[in-house]
């Protein structure tokens, strides 16, 4: 069973009003589509988000949208907010989804909006039918794949993109206090639990909260982390 991570990003008529606010508006920092769940023979769908934004401009925003015909604000703080929303299903969204149809996948909440709108997820299941999911989107969507691999426990996760051994450093620093403020435990004391040398055991520290920091910030915060030409070893 395969994973992908992958980016969609919409042409203009394609877009939900929301989204169009997002890619044109300066307020929504960050969105995630929570979960989910779409009444076809109603023609409804009812959805939850986490929002990062300010608050009154999201609220002015979502009131103007045709195709919602509920919803529910629940402020977190002046800057973020959960949303629950009931929306009429739009022939726009019917037009790519579709491509999802009648295929053993699962795409893993949460499904990700950057701030150009772009849709970021997690899809699960046969490779086939990932490459026929593809082959069947509309081509005005552009299509960028950040990351494939094999879903096991780790699979798409933050740890997935750590080997063995820096999971195992990572989590022996940790579990010593080497990240307690102030420290506690040194890495000599990290490589002593790990028996390697301590230049080893910083190596493979500093690898894995790179890796660690790298996919969080690209996944969540928006930001596209230079990668560098390391090969994947053992350490």
């Amino acid at each position: 069973m395969k994973y992908l991570d992958v980016w969609l990003r919409q042409p203009e008529w394609m877009l939900h009003p929301m989204q169009e606010f997002i890619r044109h508006e300066d307020v929504v920092r960050y969105e995630e589509l929570l979960t989910w769940n779409i009444l076809p023979e109603e023609g409804l769908e009812y959805e939850l988000f986490y929002v990062e934004a300010d608050v009154d401009r999201y609220r002015e925003a979502i009131s103007d949208v045709e195709s919602i015909v509920d919803y529910r604000l629940a402020p977190i703080d002046d800057q973020s907010l959960n949303v629950w929303a009931c929306q009429e299903t739009r022939p726009e969204d019917r037009s790519w989804r579709g491509a999802f149809s009648d295929r053993h996948l699962v795409v893993v909440p949460p499904i990700r909006f950057d701030d150009d709108a772009a849709m970021g997820m997690t899809i699960v299941g046969d490779g086939d039918d990932v490459q026929e999911v593809f082959e069947n989107l509309p081509s005005e969507i552009e299509v960028r794949v950040s990351e494939i691999g094999t879903y096991d426990r780790r699979g798409g996760t933050l740890a997935g993109v750590l080997t063995d051994r820096q999971l195992e450093a990572a989590a022996t620093a940790l579990r010593l206090g080497y990240y307690d403020v102030p420290r506690s435990a040194s890495l000599a004391d990290v490589a002593d639990r790990l028996g390697c040398a301590e230049s080893t055991a910083s190596m493979l520290v500093r690898r894995a909260e790179r890796a660690v920091f790298s996919r969080l910030l690209e996944r969540y915060g928006g930001a596209t982390v230079p990668k560098r030409e390391e090969p994947r070893t053992a350490d």
